[in-house]
């Protein structure tokens, strides 16, 4: 009955508009290129996979087609005076889990908003005045189970307009302002606090540290088999005996010096934290070759960025040779006579590759899979896993990416024994190279990986399928990851994916990421408090001052790095704003204090969500300030897609 007089009462009023000579202007009339949206490309009277727009059986000939999480700006005239539309998740996806709030702002005022509209399910009508509206931002936005299958649809949607007509406008941009203050010329030692090692392998650790050079460097309580290279800061040798190691390591320059300790632990586990490093796959993807995974281990020392303790430079798919190709340089013998893997002409010198970037003090990763073909169509490790896992081991090899993609044609189905199966058989592998070699699982969160890839060997494991550099899917993922904390600890990471700050592309044109500024910091800041591995994912030769002050605040990496090993839980979620905290080792809390949503608002973190009491002081970790003592909450004023990182100690 309701939606009856909805209907008759917008019939009589649209029709009292008309007769005072309105004029209909169709949304998908206007440029909604300018849309930003979460997935495929704004559908100008069809959806975003250009297919016809079809919500609950009815097919309307006009609309705009779009993904959430999506935004469309709208510049009004003073005559605009309402705006009508029918929206819900397109038919294309009625057999889905598609879900998305269709929203309309102006300015900071949410004017209306739909209820949850699933795949499948009701669409809903919306009419309002736009009356004295300056601009009307026209918004889908992303539910608790993600943006998988969100296919949002504004139908049959117009203004009525008496004069000039709407215009669409792009998303107004934010000022990329820089909160990581400098680094002190005097020494400030970074990186990580604890270090795992198992007995008898090559051990390789470069002391991270800020500060002019020349600088001077020191290690008290080395374990035997390990030695310093004491104008480098890089550490060498093999620990022949397990167990756990207090060292003190120093930095020394003519501005003063510093100390930090180090608790190397020599035993069955390492990547006791998350590691820290970069990967080809986001801004080069098929375009690499060595020349630039060189140029990017050049970067990382000559940026300063290894000063921070990032340390892996990880060569992604397409190092291989691509069996059956034409092509001169990536075709040829995918195998030698022995059955060892052959690389392709775009890297002639493996080895020598990770020689130099071990000479460097990094680390070094390489990509396979367990299928006959990588995810790219190059040649994989399937049959040949130990003699792979050989390669990997003589070549100097230090991370193992392991991506399930031509697998799925050999497993029989999902189950957990067949999902497990591959990863047993490499990590069995892995064990008889006598090499510690990070071993990373990349089966895009099938099955639950993370309840069980501990159990065959992994470090770390992808909890999600691909990041893409969009809100959508950063934010989807990133605040997907609540629920995931208990299997996480050292030696055993969610994972992700990479990040997507910098200049990225997925070959060989780049372009800046299009997450804003505000969403970058979000990005970096919730990636930290879980724990994640951080790869960078940006080509370093190309950082400008905003990203690499993103990715050097040694107190945002700090929590991250933290050697208790937490990964943050969501405390409390109120509509848009969110609470996570994460415990440190020290007894101090890391609270991220986000705004999922469009505008400014406050966000409050209260004592007793948090499980505390007293008085603590509170730090902003980007701007590396103190902010004073607080007694029973914390609350801070928060921009749209943005956060406050925060970490806060018990006060004396």
């Amino acid at each position: 009955m309701k939606r009856i007089l909805f209907s008759l009462l917008s019939l009589l009023l649209i029709t009292s508009l008309k007769a005072q000579q309105y004029d209909t202007i169709w949304l998908s009339s206007l440029d909604i290129s300018k849309a930003t949206i979460g997935w495929g490309r704004p559908g100008v009277d069809v959806s975003c996979m250009g297919n016809p727009i079809i919500l609950n059986g009815i097919t309307y000939k006009r609309g705009f087609g779009t993904h959430a999480a999506s935004m469309l700006c709208v510049k009004l005239s003073e005559g605009s005076a309402r705006f009508h539309a029918v929206v819900g998740i397109n038919d294309e996806e009625k057999a889905t889990t598609g879900s998305a709030v269709f929203k309309l702002y102006s300015n900071t005022e949410i004017l209306w908003q739909s209820g949850i509209l699933r795949s499948g399910g009701p669409s809903e009508a919306v009419d309002i005045s736009m009356a004295k509206i300056d601009t009307l931002f026209i918004c889908t936005e992303t539910t608790e189970d993600g943006a998988n299958y969100d296919h949002t649809d504004w139908a049959d949607a117009y203004f009525l307009v008496a004069g000039t007509k709407p215009v669409v406008i792009y998303r107004p941009t934010e000022a990329a302002v820089i909160l990581t203050p400098e680094a002190p010329l005097t020494p400030r030692i970074n990186g990580p606090k604890k270090y795992g090692a198992r007995p008898g392998n090559d051990f390789l650790f470069r002391i991270a540290a800020t500060g002019e050079r020349p600088m001077k460097f020191s290690a008290k309580g080395l374990p035997a088999g390990l030695s310093l290279n004491t104008t480098s800061g890089i550490i060498t040798g093999k620990i022949k005996k397990a167990g756990s190691y207090q060292v003190t390591l120093s930095a020394t320059n003519k501005k003063g010096s510093d100390s930090r300790r180090l608790t190397i632990v020599c035993g069955d586990t390492i990547a006791l934290t998350p590691p820290l490093g970069w990967n080809s796959w986001n801004c080069f993807a098929t375009a690499i070759d060595q020349e630039k995974v060189k140029a990017a281990a050049d970067a990382m020392v000559n940026s300063g960025l290894a000063d921070h303790g990032w340390s892996y430079i990880n060569i992604d798919d397409c190092w291989m040779v691509q069996a059956e190709s034409t092509d001169s340089i990536l075709g040829g013998e995918v195998r030698d006579a022995q059955g060892n893997m052959n690389t392709n002409k775009k890297f002639p010198d493996i080895k020598g590759l990770a020689d130099y970037v071990h000479s460097l003090g990094l680390k070094i990763g390489i990509y396979s899979g367990p299928g006959p073909k990588t995810c790219a169509g190059f040649t994989a490790c399937y049959q040949f896993e130990e003699r792979d896992a050989g390669s990997f081991a003589a070549w100097g090899f230090d991370y193992l990416k392991y991506d399930w993609c031509d697998y799925e044609r050999i497993a029989k189905d999902h189950s957990l024994p067949e999902l497990k199966k591959p990863y047993v058989i490499m990590n069995e592998a892995l064990k008889k190279t006598n090499r510690d070699i990070v071993y990373s699982l990349c089966q895009y969160g099938m099955g639950d990986v993370w309840e069980w890839g501990n159990e065959v060997g992994g470090n770390c494991w992808r909890t999600t399928g691909d990041i893409t550099d969009n809100w959508s899917s950063m934010e989807s993922i990133g605040f997907g990851q609540a629920g995931h904390e208990k299997y996480a600890g050292p030696g055993n990471w969610n994972d992700p994916d990479m990040l997507v700050v910098g200049k990225v592309g997925w070959g060989p044109q780049l372009h800046p990421t299009r997450l804003t500024p505000n969403e970058q910091y979000t990005h970096i800041s919730l990636w930290a408090l879980l724990a994640a591995p951080l790869l960078i994912g940006c080509d370093m030769t190309q950082l400008d001052p905003f990203t690499y002050s993103l990715l050097t605040n040694d107190e945002v990496l700090d929590i991250n790095q933290d050697p208790l090993g937490k990964q943050a839980s969501r405390i409390t979620q109120i509509g848009n704003m969110e609470i996570w905290a994460k415990n440190l080792e020290d007894g101090s809390l890391a609270i991220g204090l986000f705004n999922r949503g469009l505008f400014t608002s406050p966000v409050t973190a209260t004592w007793k969500d948090l499980g505390i009491s007293g008085s603590y002081i509170v730090r902003d970790l980007w701007s590396q300030k103190d902010e004073g003592k607080f007694t029973g909450k914390y609350s801070a004023t928060i921009p749209g897609h943005g956060v406050k990182l925060v970490r806060i100690y018990k006060s004396q």
